[in-house]
């Protein structure tokens, strides 16, 4: 059926949507490169007070045209409750003073300096773009600046542990062994030497402003910021919904995580016997780093192992238990330019010039890898995780509008499907090996500690008395108490251990997402499973639930109980 402009049925929920994609883009610069938007690589973002309100502005006027569409079918529908969900929520935080809001692992100050890792290097015009980017990155951190000060003439500042988190990490961009983030962009630098010259000019800019910009943080914010930790219960409330797309009990979820928490480490304990024969499973661990097949000396070994794994995931899943159009059958593994932490996924652009890419920001001074721990991470972060869940959606342009392909992300949706694809991999025997299923196990435990301390900690809930550990009974949930039962079930080494607990102080919300979205994945699969009785084909329920593309929980099980 046609549905070209002029139709009967003329697709106004998708028309809004398209036409939301192109005026954010154009007020969001670093969103549309992050996207994959082309066209205004040579531009930042307006993170000013005035700029965040034109962004609300144009979401609520969206908002208004959004009510009045009617929707022509099933696709339109769903694509019109995502959305209103979304831009909905986006507002609610604007005017909350959350969306701004300083922390160390995702704000305006982070976004600024991360999009160069993604920006195109071929060529003269990829120079030049670069160069226009980093000249303005001054202007963007004062917008920023001022933002910052607004909202701290209303009484509204970070916890001062995150204050000096993102002052430390401009440090770190501006100073890292004395050859600092931006000096090394400009020396990748092979176009022209007028634009060379350009680049450099503006490295130094922008280095010189992120630097001015760490100094305000530590020494003109933090005197003002506030020592406690805890968003509180409305914040708090809010960004759950943010995150997960739908309004969680929190004190059930709370609940819930002590006894999955409980149940992976009954699991983990059984798999380590396999390892260490009437050993712990901090003997299995030991006995895993001991091996000598089982480790990786060198980043760039680590990188080459990690992309050989991605690329046989996608071999072996690809036209077996996934449809896997063939541009998604690309993925890019890479060291991240910094060492921040953490490992990440960026999608493809929307003409896949730009592959989807696996990131790893290696702490400093890491230099040796256990693969035990990270098969499981290939997959969550790859095939089938978030590659194939970003990039298929961004691949489906006869099924989805371009807001849902390129700019819908939630965090319980997106997050649950990878850690579902982790579970799912061992469902699959891809996780026989005992050592990588201890792996996995290791990383779901991690998962459910961050229900129980991220939403302890920000509500500063009670210890269950009966808890299962004997754990502080009866207290209230602190950062030092989130620290020690961190340190108590999961094995990071101390750096990344803190840098776990800096970001979910600072980002309220997010990390109970992953296994909240996993949890509705796995009862949205049994309910499928239930209604459809042996004609039940997970291959087709996968296709189905992934061709929605990234919706809020609350839409999502409205529509796979559609399906």
């Amino acid at each position: 059926m046609s549905h070209e402009p002029g139709s009967a049925d003329i697709r106004t929920v998708d028309a809004i949507a398209n036409g939301y994609v192109e005026d954010l883009a154009a007020a969001n610069p670093l969103l549309a490169t992050y996207a994959g938007i082309a066209g205004h690589d040579d531009q930042v973002t307006d993170f000013s007070p005035a700029g965040f309100e034109a962004r609300a502005h144009l979401a609520r006027s969206t908002i208004d045209r959004l009510r009045d569409a009617e929707p022509v079918d099933e696709r339109e529908q769903v694509a019109k409750q995502a959305m209103l969900e979304r831009l909905e929520i986006d507002v609610e935080r604007h005017t909350a003073g959350t969306e701004s809001r300083l922390n160390v692992a995702e704000s305006p100050m982070q976004d600024l300096r991360q999009v160069f890792d993604l920006m195109p290097t071929d060529g003269d015009d990829a120079w030049r773009n670069i160069a226009a980017r980093l000249f303005q990155v001054p202007d963007a951190l004062d917008g920023y600046r001022a933002t910052l000060e607004a909202s701290a003439a209303q009484g509204i500042v970070a916890p001062r542990r995150q204050v000096l988190g993102c002052a430390r990490e401009c440090r770190s961009w501006t100073s890292a062994a004395g050859v600092d983030f931006f000096t090394r962009l400009a020396g990748r630098c092979d176009a022209a030497d007028d634009i060379r010259s350009t680049v450099e000019e503006g490295a130094a800019a922008a280095r010189d402003a992120y630097s001015r910009f760490g100094h305000y943080l530590a020494d003109e914010l933090a005197p003002r910021a506030g020592s406690r930790d805890a968003a509180g219960r409305d914040i708090y409330t809010l960004e759950s919904r943010f995150f997960v797309g739908s309004a969680i009990d929190l004190e059930e979820t709370y609940r819930w995580g002590w006894e999955e928490l409980a149940r992976i480490e009954s699991e983990m304990e059984q798999t380590a016997a396999r390892i260490a024969p009437g050993g712990t499973i901090d003997d299995a661990v030991t006995a895993l780093d001991a091996d000598p097949e089982r480790v990786i000396e060198g980043k760039e070994r680590f990188r080459d192992w990690m992309q050989r794994l991605a690329d046989k995931a996608v071999g072996d899943l690809a036209d077996t238990h996934f449809d896997i159009p063939a541009p998604v059958r690309r993925i890019e593994c890479r060291i991240a330019p910094t060492s921040d932490g953490g490992i990440y996924y960026t999608g493809p652009s929307e003409d896949f010039s730009r592959p989807g890419r696996m990131w790893w920001a290696v702490p400093e001074g890491v230099d040796v890898f256990s693969t035990w721990r990270e098969v499981t991470t290939v997959y969550h972060e790859g095939v089938p995780g978030h590659h194939l869940q970003v990039a298929q959606t961004e691949y489906r342009s006869e099924l989805l509008n371009r807001w849902q392909r390129l700019l819908c992300w939630v965090s319980g949706h997106g997050e649950g499907w990878a850690l579902y694809a982790e579970r799912l991999m061992d469902d699959l025997g891809y996780l026989d090996d005992p050592g990588d299923r201890l792996g996995m196990l290791d990383g779901q435990a991690l998962r459910a500690v961050r229900v129980i301390i991220d939403i302890g900690m920000h509500l500063e809930l009670e210890i269950p008395p009966d808890n299962p550990y004997g754990f502080s009974p009866g207290l209230r949930w602190t950062s030092e108490l989130g620290w020690e039962f961190l340190s108590a079930h999961t094995r990071m080494g101390e750096e990344m251990r803190r840098h776990e607990l800096d970001r979910y102080l600072g980002w309220p919300g997010q990390a109970p997402s992953y296994k909240v979205g996993e949890r509705i994945w796995l009862a949205a699969r049994d309910d499928a499973r239930t209604r459809a009785g042996d004609a039940f084909d997970l291959k087709a329920f996968h296709r189905a639930a992934l061709d929605l593309g990234s919706l809020g929980l609350d839409p999502l099980r409205e529509a796979l109980a559609r399906l």
